[in-house]
Parts: structure tokens; sequence; C-alpha cells
């Protein structure tokens, strides 16, 4: 939580901090993140104006996760800004009966508890915005050899021989030893064919 206290109500008043907090957890996506308890280092202006507080700022945060080619780990740093409203509670028309537009304008908004707002919402979507969708370890990484699964990074000259489909192979052999025969065969349909035709003379 963030005290608002100092600005009180006074339109145009301003206040700057600094402050570490621990990182919350499950602040990322599957193959990156923050580590939970990590800490953020964020930068904040609070200006008090008519509808409330407007607070804008920027967090760092370490990351952790893994390279989507190769999968080897990856340590990171993200910085993102972000800017958020926070209303006054009690302004004219909060609590009263609206329309549906305004229900659902009404649950996104966020408002002061007291003289205080709590920041992890905002500062969560700024730092899941901000992740690579494709973290990787270096932009060139080759990633893993797709028959064996071997790291190429290790090994640039990794190959293997031609596959041949499983599906082809009985075929192949059975070409192999049938072509011989075939060849042969040809040899002696003449024959046969010529007293075919003695035959049917």
């Amino acid at each position: 939580m963030f005290d608002t206290r100092e600005l009180g109500r006074r339109p145009g008043a301003l206040k700057r901090l600094s402050r570490s907090v621990e990182a919350p957890g499950d602040l990322g996506v599957e193959v990156i993140g923050v580590p939970t308890g990590a800490r953020l280092d964020v930068e904040l202006r609070m200006e008090s104006v008519m509808e409330g507080v407007l607070v804008t700022g920027t967090v760092r945060a370490p990351l952790a996760g893994e390279c989507v080619r190769c999968l080897e780990p990856l340590a990171r740093e993200v910085e993102a800004d972000f800017q958020e409203m926070y209303s006054y509670p009690d302004l004219e028309g909060h609590g009263r009966s609206a329309e549906p537009a305004d229900e659902e304008r009404d649950e996104e908004t966020l408002y002061l508890q007291g003289d205080l707002f709590d920041l992890e919402p905002v500062l969560r979507d700024a730092v899941v915005l901000a992740l690579p969708l494709q973290p990787v370890c270096r932009e060139d990484c080759p990633g893993l050899c797709p028959d064996c699964g071997a790291p190429l990074a290790e090994d640039p000259d990794h190959q293997h021989d031609e596959a041949v489909d499983i599906r082809w192979a009985a075929l192949r052999e059975f070409a192999g030893t049938t072509r011989p025969d075939e060849s042969d065969g040809k040899q002696e349909k003449a024959p046969r064919a010529s007293g075919d035709d003695s035959q049917e003379k």
C-alpha cells in the first residue's frame, strides 16, 4: 500500500518517491517471469487531481526463465512504465445505480482506500505486458536438433544421416531384391510371346 496523505486533496499537489517491494507470486507467463519475492524497484510520481490521485511511474524487476529454442535457463531484467488514476471513493455518482455500460467502467476503476492505494494490480499488468513473448538466450540461438534433441550451439556441425521413412523402408527393400528378377523376366517374355503367336496362326 502507498500513502497519499501528504497530498491532501489539493489539485496540483505532487509527491515523488522510490521504493523497493517484494514481487508477488505468479508474476509472469509460462516461459519467463519475476521470481517470487524478488525485488521490484519502483519510481513513483503521485499527483492530486480533482477526481483523485494520478499515479505515474516505472518498475524494474529481474526475470528468470528459459530459452524457447534451446530450453536453457536465462536471466533478464524488465523495465515497464505505468500510469493509473485512483479515484476518490466518495465521488458523486459512485455507488449509485447506473446503466450497464457505466457499471462496467466502474468495475475497471481503481479507488483509494482512505488515503492508501494498492499498486500491485497495476504493477502486475505493466510487468506482464512488457515480458518478451518468445525469450531467447541469444538472437542467433540455433535451438535443438529436431531428431535427437542435442543443443546445436554446442556442436554446430551436428547432423544425422538422411532418415528413411519407415513406411517406405519395406518397399525399398522389396524393390532392391526383385529388380534383378524383373530384368531376367523381361528377357524370357519375348520367346514365350513369339511361341504364342505361332500357336494362334
